[in-house]
């Protein structure tokens, strides 16, 4: 697998790679969700074709002592990091290309770019109170 799930055993490598910075995809899940289950195959998919990029698996119950209480509206949810700025926090459909797209897009913003964006809203806002590096540490 080309993912880290996020676990006790794996808390402190990620937490420690998060610091070094770079992006961070993160599929937020629950073990319970069939549409999780079934999406875990779509998200080691993207992550072999973006080997540059750290992708993160989490079950957001099983590892709600690391993480806390994030507002998860639905699942699969992704995170979009760049070093300590969301770019993308949010529900999307179990579909590989959307996701593919969404990454693309993320990755092509200059990264003053994202860091204004970050604040140009009250969604974006909220979104950096995700911040895994954050979380993490």
């Amino acid at each position: 697998m080309q993912s880290i799930t996020l676990n006790q055993e794996t808390h402190s490598q990620l937490a420690a790679e998060l610091a070094d910075g770079g992006w961070t995809v993160a599929c937020l899940c629950a073990a319970w969700c069939g549409t999780c289950g079934s999406y875990r195959d779509t998200f080691e998919t993207l992550a072999a074709r973006h080997p540059q990029l750290r992708f993160v698996w989490i079950d957001i119950e099983d590892q709600a002592d690391i993480v806390g209480d994030l507002d998860i509206e639905n699942f699969p949810t992704l995170l979009i990091q760049r070093d300590d700025v969301v770019a993308f926090f949010g529900t999307v459909l179990p579909d590989a290309a959307l996701a593919e797209r969404l990454i693309t897009a993320q990755l092509a913003t200059p990264s003053e770019d994202l860091g204004r964006l970050a604040s140009s809203t009250e969604e974006r806002r909220s979104w950096q109170q995700s911040n895994l590096k954050t979380l993490l540490s």
